[in-house]
């Protein structure tokens, strides 16, 4: 096994060809025998003898693991919940050893459960995932009998052909196999693509749907990502592929079950939306709420035909239970569970027998909170261990010191002291004439994947920066490009942050020091990027000069909508993303002089 962490790691597990798939009949097995039915009482024989009209299904379902295996470290390990006084509590959640645990006592009792996810499984992964293509994660999913997924966009980092070998199974191509004797089996749930096809054929490159059955009751699930993955996921990921619109193709394949028999519908979605609030517990149908929830899926959920009776969505990384009214105008469950294992969904799905469809006014659900404080599962412990003892040689391998928490992912102002000290690090790794003589640097703050913490939950004591801690926080390994952009570009690209595809959900990039300027968040569009603010060093932008810019080749590729970025021409390819950041941390820190949080006064703020 290689010790340096392959390129793009976060993404690999797209293309399970429908071969490779779970059956129906294995999703069967991995179900109790012999349950009994949990009806309503009412039966009304139907052709079922004894059995009662209806059954509740229970649904449980999460989505945005991204391989978080262990409880995920600092304010990206927080769940926030409302308290009956108004005032909001931090919640520590998390953890897979918490998760199964979590799961595993909500279907006792539930002979009908089934467990779903909405994408993102796996990429952009902490490095005990990460570093092994996240075979363990896929380990630790078919241990939590997860039944199906959707594929997110994080599925396509590394492209198809290893989303295929997660899939199906297999030792990776390069690395090989990670423990000497075992070989990867893959995963034992399908992955679901409805919205994605081969350019050359097209047809899709997954299974589109399959069918969950138990004892005469049938759910189908339709499985897709979100229409604009290529605008987030780098070129060679989604190479040869196409994505279609979410609501066209989930009606397509709801009219295809319907045709076949089965009624009862569940679309897993690998995108979302923001609630009102961001405790997990609000209630966004309650009065007063008004819509409650905002984003693309709201149109999305919409647009579905009303043969779907639940989505399970993802992708925002947000906790939200509400209804949206369907073409028909009748309330339909919409759900997502928060990220990184922190939380669940329980959905109660009443099932009719004799229309073989859910009684939507029944739906109930309720997000729930992967706590700390209930025992771990034995078995993920085990598997923690397992992979921590192989990760170990390269995880704990200090890379430098911090003096108190840098904030990225935990942190919601456009101006992240962690995106700070990431975009200084890259201009000053490329700054050099022989590497690219960066006189700017940029960083899309998705890209920012966790906090460093200053009291970390290792033995290797506090203030230390691991290998394994600056992984997580760049996980996808990109390689940093240095490219020649106009003035005008860059400020096009700046106006970019907050109009375009990004007005409504602004992506506002992290710069390196010398960039100024002033962001006005009470106008609209690109009038919010103050122009005549806009200096590098002091100095006005000038549009018709030539400047030198980093970024890394996602940004480089004009991804999250910074088409004004991919226009660089001049291009040198240097080291990668974590590279510069352990090279930042070794060359600005020592155990008696450690980073302390940048300041963050690059990007003034009038809101």
């Amino acid at each position: 096994m290689s010790a340096t962490p392959q390129k793009n790691r976060s993404a690999r597990r797209m293309l399970a060809a429908a071969a490779g798939l779970a059956t129906v009949g294995a999703l069967v097995a991995a179900m109790p025998a012999g349950a009994h039915d949990r009806g309503n009482g009412h039966g009304h024989g139907n052709g079922h003898g004894h059995k009662p009209r209806t059954v509740d299904v229970q649904l449980l379902s999460f989505n945005d693991l991204h391989g978080n295996l262990e409880p995920p470290a600092g304010s990206a390990g927080n769940v926030s919940e409302t308290q009956p006084d108004g005032t909001v509590k931090a919640i520590p959640a998390g953890g897979v050893e918490y998760l199964a645990t979590s799961l595993r006592t909500a279907r006792k009792g539930n002979p009908y459960s089934v467990t779903a996810a909405g994408g993102d499984m796996v990429g952009a992964s902490p490095l005990l995932s990460g570093l092994f293509h996240d075979e363990p994660t896929i380990e630790a999913l078919n241990k939590i009998d997860l039944d199906v997924s959707a594929v997110g966009n994080h599925e396509f980092d590394e492209g198809a052909t290893e989303l295929a070998r997660l899939q199906n199974g297999g030792c990776h191509p390069v690395e090989g196999c990670f423990e000497k004797g075992k070989k990867f089996e893959g995963a034992d749930f399908p992955y679901l693509a409805a919205n994605v096809t081969k350019e050359k054929t097209g047809k899709p490159l997954l299974k589109p749907y399959t069918v969950w059955k138990k004892n005469g009751v049938k759910i189908g699930f339709i499985g897709v990502t979100l229409e604009g993955t290529p605008d987030i996921v780098t070129a060679n990921g989604v190479k040869g592929l196409k994505f279609h619109d979410e609501v066209k193709t989930i009606n397509k394949y709801a009219k295809e079950l319907d045709r076949k028999g089965v009624k009862s519908i569940v679309a897993l979605i690998h995108e979302g939306g923001a609630p009102a609030s961001t405790s997990y517990n609000y209630d966004c149908d309650s009065p007063g709420a008004g819509d409650g929830i905002s984003g693309p899926i709201v149109d999305i959920a919409k647009g579905i035909t009303p043969k779907v009776d639940a989505l399970v969505t993802g992708h925002t990384h947000q906790a939200y239970v509400c209804t949206v009214p369907d073409p028909a105008g009748k309330p339909r469950m919409v759900t997502s569970a928060s990220s990184f294992g922190k939380l669940y969904t329980d959905t109660t799905l009443t099932y009719d027998r004799r229309t073989n469809d859910i009684v939507r006014t029944s739906v109930k659900s309720a997000n729930h909170v992967v706590t700390r404080d209930q025992p771990k599962a034995t078995d993920m412990t085990r598997l923690i261990e397992r992979w921590n003892k192989l990760a170990a040689p390269i995880a704990n391998r200090p890379q430098g010191w911090i003096s108190a928490d840098i904030n990225g992912r935990g942190s919601t102002a456009p101006e992240k002291p962690l995106g700070n000290v990431i975009a200084d690090a890259q201009l000053e790794g490329l700054a050099p004439a022989d590497k690219g003589g960066a006189e700017v640097a940029f960083m899309n703050p998705g890209g920012i994947r966790a906090d460093l913490v200053h009291k970390a939950s290792g033995s290797e004591g506090d203030g230390v920066v691991t290998y394994g801690e600056a992984f997580t926080v760049q996980p996808f390994t990109n390689m940093m490009n240095v490219v020649d952009l106009t003035g005008a570009q860059l400020v096009t690209a700046l106006q970019q942050q907050v109009s375009g595809s990004n007005e409504a959900s602004p992506k506002i990039l992290q710069v390196s020091k010398g960039l100024t300027y002033t962001l006005d968040l009470t106008k609209t569009g690109a009038a919010r990027v103050v122009t005549d603010t806009i200096k590098l060093n002091g100095a006005a932008i000038d549009p018709a000069k030539t400047y030198r810019v980093a970024m890394n080749e996602f940004l480089a590729g004009g991804g999250d909508g910074f088409a004004a970025l991919g226009q660089g021409t001049n291009k040198l390819v240097g080291a990668s993303d974590l590279d510069l950041f352990n090279a930042y941390l070794a060359a600005h820190s020592t155990a008696a002089a450690p980073l302390a949080p940048p300041a963050t006064d690059r990007i003034t703020v009038i809101q």
